[in-house]
């Protein structure tokens, strides 16, 4: 499906079938990559890249949490986004970065290298499905989120998704479409790969940082929220507060707002609610650049 979309690995443009590493290269077997996906939508000037100087920002960030030197600036990797969509013709699609070491290391822990970097801009097809926010069936995963203590996981490790991998999997046996996993503390933490929001008599919350990803969907959502009147807060929510909201919706790159229908064994009414609505279309009017207040948010790639 994407053989003829072209990657560019540490300044070269390789085939997509030609972007891949040895099986005992380091971050493979040892599993020390890091990632970085961001959404890329048509404007009136042609593709821009939503919130690009947050996504570097985390990107870099997550490399300075695991110990990962970078041999590249945000300007040059800005620079390499901008060619690969390009070059790939991408209209509504993503970017993902991905940090790693390629080389070989059959006995190394540590590595002393700059990590290698690729650039993937993949557009939406059938199987990549965007902005499409069907109602999804949630569950509360028998899986704890990773603490803090342990891995950064305010990181975006490759590794540290195993876990997300795991209450997926939980769900989809117990027949729910996502999980909700706990910190260890017994709080509501995030999905796999999604952030998590609820609405209770009217008031719009979500769990902090410290314990889940700093997604920038997320932190787009708590800054634009408050222009549409609408209160946020960011604090601990308890399964019995989740399980009990008015409402309850999921965030991520490629949907901004995932409306949930059931959690547990209960069914929401109506889905989406009004809030969760009021929500889904300011970011849809954002990312399609019909609110001009937050316009800035989306990069022109040139």
């Amino acid at each position: 499906m994407f053989q003829d979309l072209r990657v560019w690995i540490n300044g070269e443009i390789v085939q997509w079938a030609d972007a891949k590493v040895h099986i005992m290269s380091h971050s493979f077997s040892r599993g020390s990559a890091m990632f970085d996906v961001l959404g890329i939508h048509p404007g009136p000037d042609g593709p821009a890249a939503f919130r690009l100087d947050r996504h570097l920002d985390r990107f870099f960030r997550s490399a300075e949490l695991l110990g990962m030197k970078m041999g590249y600036t945000k300007e040059e990797l800005r620079k390499a986004i901008a060619q690969m969509v390009k070059a790939n013709g991408i209209d509504r699609g993503i970017v993902k970065l991905m940090g790693y070491y390629g080389e070989e290391a059959i006995i190394s822990l540590v590595m002393e290298s700059n990590v290698d970097i690729a650039i993937f801009a993949i557009p939406e097809t059938e199987e990549l499905v965007l902005d499409k926010a069907e109602p999804i069936s949630i569950c509360i995963s028998k899986w704890r989120k990773l603490h803090p203590a342990t891995v950064p996981v305010e990181a975006k490790a490759c590794a540290n998704y195993l876990n997300g991998m795991l209450s997926r999997r939980d769900a989809a046996e117990r027949g729910f479409d996502l999980a909700i996993m706990l910190t260890t503390d017994g709080y509501v933490a995030e999905g796999a790969i999604e952030s998590i929001f609820m609405v209770k008599d009217g008031i719009v919350k979500t769990p902090p940082l410290g314990n889940i990803l700093q997604s920038v969907t997320r932190m787009s959502i708590l800054e634009a929220t408050p222009r549409i009147g609408l209160e946020v807060r960011e604090e601990q929510i308890t399964p019995q507060e989740l399980l009990s909201a008015d409402e309850i919706f999921f965030c991520h790159t490629g949907i901004k707002v995932i409306p949930v229908k059931r959690i547990e064994g209960r069914e929401l009414s109506p889905v989406p609610g009004p809030v969760t609505s009021k929500i889904a279309g300011l970011m849809d009017d954002i990312c399609q650049f019909r609110n001009d207040k937050f316009r800035h948010w989306l990069e022109p790639l040139e």
